[in-house]
């Protein structure tokens, strides 16, 4: 930005001050009486309220708004929000505004840069949330979700099926001839979900309503993946969960935020929980519950279970007895991966799940004839201690023989549905082994595809409606058990022709 528009910005935004404070008189109302702002938030606010103001008042419904790091520090164990045992002094009591959260590193961040007398960054990551947040970093930063980007894309095997299902195919007297998907593609598909690498190349100038700005030149952005690579080297996004400018926890705590990418068919979470009772409960009462509530009480609060009530949330009885102690890894109270590649299997030991090796020297959890890569899962006493903690959010609610019978029933549900993945996984083994399909890219052909269908719909289906109490459709016909026999017939067929006309050429 030259001197002159500089210059103009400045006069704007103290006329701003001096004829309405530091924002219109409908901001300014909603601030007054609430917490004190910095100086440099103040002109965040005097300027976005009139450019963006859905921002200011998405923030305006935030905690960040309503209190200061001081004020939460007092609160009790049970209902303190923040985990850091110490606040920097600049920012202990004042609101946690624009400036707040923008400026915090910016000396870690390639996406920092000079604006409005101020230096600042884009992208807001967990490391910057780490000031006050240190305890949900820490869990957060070894979870799977934090490394979903490298789980994905850094394993050869998923990362060959990623490339293999995106981008485009054309037709030729060959057969199908494929591209790699381009970046853009990957953006939108599959790192939608798991993240992008978000890397700032330089300098850019925008057009605004106060005219031309320069900011950083950002790959791969907008993107709210859960395993984003940040430009500060951190992973993750906070927002994946707490989208911003509000950080609500009740947007958090409600399985809308889990289903935008727990959905069917591969993760069929929310699809299953639709149609469950606990669904069923969810979706007729819970305008009548309490959201916002630290810590959350289990039959006061809210009558039936979301996804964070048991994954993540600080979960307490009526009278404040720990039922589940809060954690951002989500997987640390799950005994069993549902959904792995191939077979369902015990929890792995690490977030990062790249440096696995099964028996046969891939980076997966399960050996291709279904053997567990035991040395990187977790042992049976810390997945009998996992199941423990998810049993007494059961209860509740629940029975101990309800609860005891609802497991027993999922262990069931594991071991059929992994001997229909098996029995898929020997026709396709025979078909390489007769070279009637090429192993060469074991994602590519039409058994191939069939084999993945097998486990990575039809058996996740099942799984995830048996594990999450219950939607018969999807274990029966939707994706269920329908589709799993029906498909392993359709490979067998495949086989048979295949192996006809090998035989007669």
């Amino acid at each position: 930005m030259n001197l002159f528009k500089y210059i103009l910005f400045i006069f704007v935004t103290l006329s701003l001050f001096y004829f309405h404070g530091i924002s219109s008189a409908e901001v300014k109302e909603e601030i007054m009486n609430q917490v004190s702002l910095s100086p440099q938030t103040q002109t965040c606010i005097g300027c976005h309220h009139l450019y963006t103001p859905g921002i200011v008042k998405d923030w305006l419904s935030s905690r960040h708004a309503k209190t200061n790091p001081s004020e939460a520090m007092k609160k009790s164990t049970l209902e303190k929000r923040i985990s850091a045992e110490e606040i920097p002094q600049g920012l202990q009591g004042i609101a946690v505004g624009c400036y707040e959260c923008h400026s915090l590193n910016t000396g870690s961040h390639k996406d920092s840069f000079p604006h409005m007398g101020q230096t600042i960054n884009v992208i807001v990551t967990p490391q910057d949330c780490k000031t006050c947040h240190p305890v949900e970093f820490s869990q957060f930063n070894g979870s799977k979700k934090s490394y979903a980007y490298k789980n994905l894309m850094e394993n050869p095997v998923y990362n060959t099926l990623v490339k293999t299902i995106t981008g485009v195919k054309q037709v030729t007297e060959k057969g199908l001839a494929s591209d790699s998907p381009t970046e853009m593609t990957l953006h939108e598909t599959c790192l939608g979900c798991h993240g992008t690498i978000v890397k700032a190349t330089g300098m850019k100038s925008i057009d605004t309503k106060l005219g031309n700005i320069d900011i950083p030149d950002l790959t791969n952005w907008p993107n709210q993946g859960v395993g984003r690579v940040n430009p500060d080297g951190s992973t993750g996004a906070c927002t994946a969960c707490h989208p911003r400018h509000g950080f609500l926890i009740e947007v958090a705590r409600k399985p809308y935020t889990c289903s935008q990418c727990h959905h069917e068919p591969d993760v069929p979470a929310w699809s299953v929980y639709e149609e469950s009772k606990h669904g069923n409960i969810y979706l007729s009462k819970n305008s009548s519950w309490n959201f916002t509530n630290v810590p959350w009480k289990a039959g006061e609060d809210f009558k039936a279970p979301t996804c964070a009530t048991c994954h993540n949330s600080l979960v307490v009885s009526p009278d404040n007895i720990v039922i589940a102690e809060r954690t951002h890894n989500f997987g640390s109270r799950l005994w069993v991966r549902l959904f792995g590649l191939i077979y369902s299997h015990s929890q792995p030991k690490s977030g990062d799940t790249t440096i696995i090796r099964n028996r046969d020297g891939l980076p997966l959890p399960v050996a291709f004839t279904g053997e567990p890569a035991s040395e990187y899962l977790i042992d049976q006493s810390e997945q009998e201690n996992r199941l423990q903690i998810m049993s007494r959010v059961c209860s509740s609610c629940h029975s101990t023989s309800w609860i005891n019978g609802h497991f027993a029933k999922l262990g069931n549900t594991l071991k059929e549905t992994d001997a229909m993945t098996l029995a898929a996984t020997k026709l396709l083994s025979d078909a390489w082994g007769n070279g009637i399909a090429d192993k060469t890219n074991p994602f590519d052909e039409s058994i191939e595809q069939l084999w993945i269908k097998q486990w990575l719909f039809y058996a996740n289906s099942i799984r995830y409606s048996s594990a999450m109490t219950g939607a018969p459709d999807y274990t029966s016909f939707k994706n269920g058990w329908w589709h799993l026999n029906e498909n392993l017939q359709n490979m067998k067929e495949w086989t048979e022709l295949k192996k006809l006309k090998k035989d007669r050429d």
